[in-house]
């Protein structure tokens, strides 16, 4: 008994001490954040598929199996994914953040059936917040039963007196009333001619009210900017919608230095919380100023860039092509820059090693960018320039994009949105190279992905759906819009994520789930690499988190 006593002691001794030993090897790390219980999406260079993630000061510490983080690290936030789907932030590659939100105030044409329609809601607008300028976007005369361009003639009888301007979907057309025309000075004399720019006129040489592109600015240099309290409110909104549809950072595609300094400082204050990529609008008075104020890649402001628009847009005929529009015989739509001017300032931005950014539409701006850009350029390199929507491009400037090392930006909501009339624009051959998106992406090896908002939704399931798919939210066309040019999954995730952060000089700080890279993730329920293209369009975004703070979180999850 006595031996059986001390042997037993012995055990209980060594047990404690097996225990006590244990519980020393298990003292946990602590940090501010862990994730855990999902699917996490890292997008890394062996596409790894993670369970959890350990977050401190913001940045990615670990990243690794469900009990390997949780054995090692313990959070001040713990969040349990319940088993739904971790990707890095999503980041719109191409946006007008800024006019997104100003929008915001006036009168919403977009989805309108018809140009009765659209002035109802003018009435409607000005109704509820009466201004001096009664002022809107979002008409597309695409969607009309009418597709033709409407005069001033019912603006005119509903707003005798106010002045109206009220601008095209894509931005590059205004519709304003006689009061507005008459305030900028083109009911009296000669109308003046636009270069890069047009004032429709009727049979008897008087404006319709219809301004294209340059010609815009006859009238929109003389509407008064909302009073600043409004918008700021309007820009916070912004904010939220954006981040409750999982955005982590958008690319401002052409703002002055006036609106960037803005941006500055509501970030330093702590009122904005996105991050924004700001592309200064073409100016040689802004250039200037880009080159004085230098290069910033920050972790939530870039500038760096210049954004230049060397034509129109499709659906206003604005855009520049190389052979006349099949639907408006002899006309080949509108250079909006000089040739020599546009060497000269791009020429400025490469002994800065600054970025350029060039809107091309038609296939003619496109290869006359992409000629200037050679010129300077000589060859590969890695200042990243850009060459934005490339909706248009002939077969031989495909190349082009790889041999200078040009980014094409695109926007795949604009393909499934042009699809219904782009045909009658570009005829049964050139629509074949419209929207060819995986063609793009193959001369480079990648492409950033963006929506164009306002012109198009914010919304990038909509994006995602339209790379993959290449469909409407009705499934048309079955098969998809010249599918050949589809991206795949991968590629369009990428393309939100690890190409966008490339594109604007963060690839080793944002795009993919690694250590040491910020924390910025969007959260939801299914994984976009395994479901049906058109099925994510009803995802649920579940959170938004930028640098380890989340931003965005579903109050209903299940």
């Amino acid at each position: 008994m006595k031996m059986k006593t001390q042997f037993l002691c012995w055990g209980l001794l060594c047990l404690v001490g097996t225990f006590a030993w244990t519980g020393c090897s298990f003292q946990f790390e602590r940090v501010d954040l862990v994730v855990h219980n999902g699917v996490v999406l890292t997008l890394d260079g062996a596409n790894t598929v993670a369970q959890a993630v350990a977050v401190d000061s913001g940045r990615i510490v670990a990243v690794g199996p469900e009990r390997a983080i949780l054995n090692k690290y313990a959070g001040d936030q713990s969040v349990d994914l319940r088993r739904g789907v971790l990707t890095p932030g999503l980041m719109d590659g191409h946006a007008h953040l800024i006019g997104y939100a100003d929008g915001l105030l006036e009168a919403n044409l977009f989805g309108t059936t018809s140009w009765e329609d659209a002035v109802e809601r003018v009435v409607e607008q000005q109704a509820e917040w009466p201004s001096e300028w009664a002022v809107g976007r979002g008409w597309d005369q695409n969607d009309w039963d009418s597709q033709a361009f409407p005069g001033r003639t019912l603006l005119d009888a509903t707003f005798p007196d106010q002045p109206v301007a009220l601008e095209r979907i894509d931005g590059h057309a205004l519709i304003v009333n006689g009061e507005a025309l008459r305030r900028a000075g083109l009911l009296s004399g000669a109308v003046p001619v636009v270069e890069g720019g047009e004032v429709v006129l009727d049979a008897d040489g008087v404006p319709t009210g219809v301004l294209v592109d340059n010609a815009c600015g006859l009238v929109s240099s003389i509407i008064p900017p909302h009073p600043e309290p409004r918008r700021l409110e309007a820009l916070m909104e912004a904010q939220a919608n954006l981040l409750a549809h999982g955005i982590v950072g958008v690319t401002d595609a052409g703002l002055s230095p006036a609106e960037i300094e803005r941006i500055d400082a509501l970030q330093q204050s702590g009122a904005l919380k996105l991050r924004v990529n700001a592309l200064v609008s073409a100016s040689d008075e802004n250039i200037a100023w880009l080159v004085d104020s230098g290069r910033r890649i920050e972790d939530m402001l870039v500038v760096n860039g210049v954004k230049f628009y060397m034509d129109g847009a499709l659906g206003s005929r604005g855009a520049l092509l190389r052979q006349p529009y099949s639907d408006r015989t002899g006309w080949f739509g509108l250079a909006t820059q000089r040739e020599q001017e546009f060497k000269r300032q791009i020429k400025t931005l490469h002994g800065h090693g600054l970025q350029a950014a060039t809107h091309c539409i038609g296939d003619s701006a496109t290869a006359l960018v992409l000629g200037a850009y050679a010129d300077v350029l000589e060859g590969p390199n890695d200042l990243r320039w850009r060459i934005e929507h490339a909706q248009v491009v002939s077969e031989e400037d495909v190349a082009r994009f790889g041999g200078y090392s040009v980014i094409p930006s695109v926007q795949p909501t604009h393909a499934t949105s042009d699809m219904y009339w782009a045909g009658e624009r570009l005829g049964r051959n050139r629509i074949r190279r419209a929207y060819a998106y995986q063609e793009l992406l193959q001369a480079l090896g990648m492409t950033a992905l963006g929506t164009d908002f306002p012109v198009e939704d914010i919304d990038p399931r909509k994006t995602f759906a339209a790379a993959v798919a290449r469909m409407d939210a009705d499934g048309y066309p079955v098969g998809g819009f010249q599918p050949e040019n589809a991206l795949t999954p991968e590629q369009a995730l990428r393309g939100m994520t690890q190409w966008v952060a490339l594109a604007q000089f963060q690839e080793n700080a944002l795009g993919t789930i690694e250590v040491g890279k910020w924390a910025d993730f969007t959260w939801m329920d299914r994984n976009w690499l395994e479901v049906d293209a058109q099925s994510v369009r009803t995802t649920r975004m579940y959170g938004t988190c930028i640098a380890g703070d989340w931003q965005y979180l579903e109050s209903a999850r299940p």
